[in-house]
């Protein structure tokens, strides 16, 4: 996949320092490797059985792509952030983590940027909670603009776009490095929805 970035505090001199520089080379690799091909065949493995579990966006595939090569190069998926049982589940928990690297994928309404830019935060810093994770610096992958249209993505999604926006205004409050990946859209085939009941609509790939 293709992507654009944006560096908060510094983040892009700090990730290819000599005590970072595996670490983000491996995740660079992983977004990188996901090749369109990968992508179409993901989405339209869920259809297999019954065109109705065909997803409306990319969103399911991009995500268990992601997942599937973070896991497999050693990366903690739903990683915990706090040992405490009363901070437990999906608010408490990052996407991915690996040594000093936190990662959030953010496919989610836009009403939680400022959630899912705080939490790689918290798994950096010090908390009066005991925590079970000590990363350095976080990473929030999302999509841009122009993914979210061709990619079939709901309107109300928080794309790369918005997550710059909310920098400035949390300034005093994000207080670690954070680099914001963007994805782009494929270069070869975009999702065209089609309506396939009342309340049903499925996505489709149109290739160019």
């Amino acid at each position: 996949m293709n992507f654009v970035t944006t560096a908060f505090r510094h983040a892009d001199a700090i990730l290819i320092q000599d005590e970072f520089e595996e670490q983000y080379s491996d995740l660079l690799t992983i977004i990188d490797g996901i090749s369109d091909d990968d992508i179409i065949n993901k989405h339209e493995s869920y259809g297999e059985t019954t065109i109705e579990k065909t997803p409306k966006s990319l969103s399911v595939a991009i995500n268990a792509l992601l997942k599937e090569r973070f896991e497999a190069n050693g990366w903690i998926g739903e990683s915990g952030i706090f040992q405490d049982t009363e901070y437990t589940g999906d608010t408490w928990r990052l996407d991915f983590a690996k040594d000093d690297i936190s990662v959030e994928v953010a496919f989610n309404h836009s009403s939680v940027i400022a959630w899912n830019l705080i939490k790689p935060v918290l798994a950096s810093e010090l908390n009066h909670v005991q925590k079970a994770i000590q990363t350095k610096i976080g990473v929030v992958i999302t999509a841009t603009n122009a993914m979210r249209k061709l990619g079939g993505f709901d309107g109300a999604i928080g794309t790369y776009e918005k997550y710059l926006d909310y920098l400035p205004p949390l300034q005093n409050i994000l207080t670690v490095p954070l680099l914001i990946i963007g994805l782009t859209p494929p270069e070869t085939f975009k999702i065209t929805q089609e309506q396939i009941a009342p309340r049903k609509k499925i996505g489709r790939i149109e290739r160019y």
